[in-house]
């Protein structure tokens, strides 16, 4: 619920007091005795829903936009008629009923446009902390990264912007996402060059993408997709319904913060190439939050406040959605031949550990196959190594040359490497001993 408190223009007293009374609206009248062009401030409580409704009467009623209007949070009103009035709003004809005015999603969204000093800032420390978490392999650090990147701001202040045509507003939020994004990628590139070539960490390029947490984000999939949408939405639906959105921006953070960071990573081990899989999914998911976000905040019927406005607003916003969704359908269809190429390569991968097994007699055993892909977004197999454990002072079982011709067949799949390519194996030998239980393993 919230606590309205009204500048009375002279001459409008009787005006106002009357609508407030229509409404079955309780209020205070206190004299305003600054000597201003102002006669009188009027405070009444109001439910949520009822706050734009209730202005906008005002408003025809011949209270100026211009006139002083603060709207406060109440924790608790206790009124016989305080308690019909949220009845009555309790859900408009639209199913609405549960946002807050315009104005004061405006202003929610301005204030959650940070200044361009912490801006930066609090980007520059998340980037950080993400690569830190990153090579790490810590999830818990990739994790406290995202509960300081300030992104969720800037989405939300660019689907504000659009729905009540406030262009500043838009430009605002779409110019800190391009300078957080950017200032993401090249944070996370400094930061990790510094450890590369001050010997920090001693991975080198094969390592480092092996590492699992920046591994699960080289080859996004189509799944994806749906959590940044998610994140729009639920953005959308926090900032609307004047609830707490700390948590709803951690979500958010999620879906950009460790991807920018494993750009960075990227560039940094000068493999650009091999992280355009994680530079898209930052651009996928950049896009789907925008988009959700001003197709949900469309959806609950916010609208500029002129009514001339209006079809020049429907229009901005109708060719923006367009614009977002097309990108988001191509895409998808990226998005889509990844998780096809990932399909693939488990398939690959299953076949080339059953062959080896296939040649491997008495005791010998497969026990591990690891195959390294080259190209984006329909990775290929370019090498496999096979790790073979044998009995110790017997023969390591010769299997490489017979494995890299059964393999052969299994690289002419759809989005494999193609007719006539070759895939290199290497095998490698290790001595294992086994012990049973109670029993001497000498």
């Amino acid at each position: 619920m919230r606590l309205l408190q009204v500048m009375v223009p002279a001459g409008k007293r009787e005006t106002v007091l009357a609508v407030l009374d229509e409404e079955g609206i309780d209020y205070v009248l206190s004299d305003e005795t600054s000597g201003r062009e102002y006669t009188a401030v009027v405070s009444f409580p109001l439910p949520t829903e009822a706050v734009e409704p209730v202005l906008a009467e005002l408003r025809e009623a011949g209270l100026e936009r211009d006139a002083y209007t603060v709207v406060l949070d109440a924790e608790t009103v206790i009124s016989r008629r305080f308690e019909e009035l949220e009845e009555r709003y309790a859900e408009d004809e639209d199913g609405n009923g549960d946002r807050i005015a315009r104005e004061e999603l405006e202003a929610r969204a301005i204030d959650m446009s940070p200044r361009l000093g912490a801006f930066v800032t609090m980007t520059v420390i998340s980037a950080v902390v993400a690569t830190a978490g990153l090579l790490l392999d810590s999830a818990a650090v990739v994790v406290g990264s995202m509960v300081i990147a300030p992104l969720i701001g800037p989405a939300m202040a660019a689907s504000v912007g659009t729905v009540v045509d406030d262009d500043e507003l838009f430009a605002r939020g779409v110019k800190l996402q391009t300078l957080g994004a950017v200032l993401a990628v090249a944070s996370a590139a400094v930061f990790a060059a510094i450890l590369r070539y001050g010997r920090v960490v001693p991975f080198g390029v094969e390592e480092v993408f092996s590492i699992a947490e920046v591994r699960e984000r080289l080859a996004p999939d189509v799944l994806s997709l749906p959590i940044a949408l998610g994140s729009g939405v639920a953005g959308a639906l926090s900032l609307s319904s004047g609830v707490s959105t700390a948590l709803v921006g951690v979500m958010i953070a999620a879906a950009l913060v460790p991807p920018t960071a494993v750009v960075g990573i990227g560039i940094a081990w000068g493999r650009p190439g091999t992280v355009a899989g994680a530079a898209l999914l930052v651009v996928v998911n950049f896009v789907a939050i925008n988009f959700a976000a001003l197709a949900t905040l469309w959806y609950k019927g916010y609208r500029p406040e002129s009514f001339w406005r209006l079809d020049e607003a429907r229009a901005t916003t109708i060719r923006r959605v367009g614009v977002l969704g097309v990108a988001i359908l191509l895409s998808t269809a990226v998005l889509g031949g990844v998780t096809i190429a990932s399909y693939e390569s488990a398939q690959f991968e299953t076949a080339a550990q059953e062959e080896a097994n296939a040649l491997l007699e008495g005791d010998a055993r497969v026990l591990d196959v690891a195959v390294t892909y080259g190209g984006f977004p329909f990775r290929q197999p370019t090498a496999v190594t096979v790790t073979v454990g044998h009995p110790p002072g017997a023969p390591p079982p010769q299997i490489g040359d017979a494995l890299a011709t059964r393999l052969a067949d299994e690289t002419t799949a759809p989005f494999g490497i193609g007719e006539g390519a070759t895939v290199e194996v290497s095998v490698r030998y290790i001595p294992v001993e086994e012990s049973h239980a109670g029993e001497d393993p000498a």
